[in-house]
């Protein structure tokens, strides 16, 4: 059973209270196991009390964006199917039955505080096109001037893998850097991250992550939830693309009453993550951590230092190998000789001119090429470092 209690007594924490105080927007992800009753039905007093939640986040004078799982368990539900569909055309048509229906039981709930529900339903490639990509957040800024609370899904009803973003705890990253969002917040039917199997009664909650670590994916397995598609560690992915990029996440019990207005008081709930002091440009933001790499540039140990720690950019005579078939203009990334990623880059040759000029002087580029429109094979203004940072100047 969960201490539905339990949120509102937590002590607050005065680091926390620090780090939320200028917090302006609020992106939360709502899981389907929290949405969710016993018999598997859409939780109708779960969500009841969400909306009040949300509704506080506008009284605050926040801005929110709702990312909501549950349409396929909903439309599991009202098509009687008792276990998850295994293929896509019985996935897309619990996705289609059930958004309906959880869209409409949101907004009925958002109009008791006068607001209604806006539906944005995304693939991944609306955040590949650069174009589409600033029209979901030109939508998205829009909507917060009207009272309307912004619910965004996948569009799990035409997704299929090439066009997949993988699980709503990926797309909540993606929505909290696209907005962005001074704060995420992960509702799920755990009490954060824990330092073991939830199921032992050894493990304990994190309160506070300052910095993010690779160990602390050693504390979780790759299993999914009962109901949804994420995990812990899927969530623990998401929190690395969020804090790399400026902004802090929490993960908590959706199922606490109250647990929301206690993050938001900075109260000991959940585990928090703190952003990277630093904040990352929009433009580099799309770049580094929204779109997919289409191929991978591996580079030597001269060349990985003057990219991941001098602030320079990218030349072919540092590049030993290149994977991939990709075009020019496309995203790649850069990894070290064990096949690490540290960064990513807007690529300024395709595969074929890339594994050509591979490795060779501007002099012998050209005897190649017969033209160098570019010095650079990825220029410093289109390139991310994505390694978790050391300190390192």
């Amino acid at each position: 059973m969960v201490d539905i209690s339990a949120a509102g007594t937590q002590p607050v924490s005065q680091e926390r209270t620090a780090w939320l105080k200028g917090v302006r927007s609020v992106v939360v992800k709502v899981g389907t196991n929290v949405l969710s009753d016993a018999n598997d039905q859409l939780d109708d007093q779960r969500i009841a009390h969400l909306a009040s939640q949300l509704h506080g986040i506008v009284a605050s004078g926040r801005k929110v964006v709702l990312v909501s799982s549950g349409a396929i368990g909903a439309g599991m539900s009202l098509l009687g199917l008792k276990t998850r569909p295994k293929d896509l055309p019985h996935l897309q048509a619990a996705a289609a039955t059930g958004q309906a229906h959880l869209i409409e039981t949101y907004d009925r709930h958002f109009r008791r505080f006068g607001f209604h529900a806006a539906q944005l339903l995304l693939t991944a490639n609306d955040f590949k096109n650069r174009s589409r990509y600033l029209n979901v957040r030109n939508t998205l800024l829009t909507l917060g001037e009207y009272n309307t609370i912004p619910i965004v899904n996948e569009n799990d009803t035409v997704s299929t893998q090439e066009i997949k973003l993988g699980d709503n705890d990926r797309l909540a990253a993606m929505v909290a850097n696209l907005i962005p969002a001074d704060l995420l917040i992960v509702l799920s039917v755990v009490d954060g991250l824990l330092t073991g199997d939830p199921s032992s009664p050894e493990s304990r909650r994190i309160p506070i992550v300052e910095r993010f670590d690779e160990d602390l994916l050693s504390l979780v397995g790759a299993s999914k939830s009962s109901r949804g598609t994420g995990g812990m560690r899927s969530k623990l992915e998401s929190v690395r693309t969020a804090t790399a990029v400026g902004t802090h996440v929490v993960i908590a019990h959706g199922k606490c009453d109250g647990v929301i207005e206690s993050i938001l008081a900075g109260k000991d709930v959940g585990t928090f993550f703190a952003a990277e002091q630093q904040a990352i440009p929009a433009w580099k933001r799309w770049i580094g951590f929204t779109l997919p790499p289409k191929g991978r540039l591996q580079l030597d140990a001269g060349a990985r230092n003057a990219v991941e720690h001098l602030g320079r950019s990218l030349l072919a005579i540092g590049v030993v190998g290149v994977e991939g078939d990709f075009e020019k203009g496309e995203v790649v990334s850069l990894v070290d000789s064990e096949g690490e990623e540290f960064a990513r880059g807007l690529v300024n040759y395709d595969a074929t001119s890339a594994r050509a000029v591979a490795g060779k002087k501007r002099e012998e580029m050209t005897r190649i090429l017969g033209e160098i429109p570019y010095d650079e094979v990825i220029h410093r203004d289109n390139l991310v470092v994505t390694s978790i940072p050391t300190g390192q100047a």
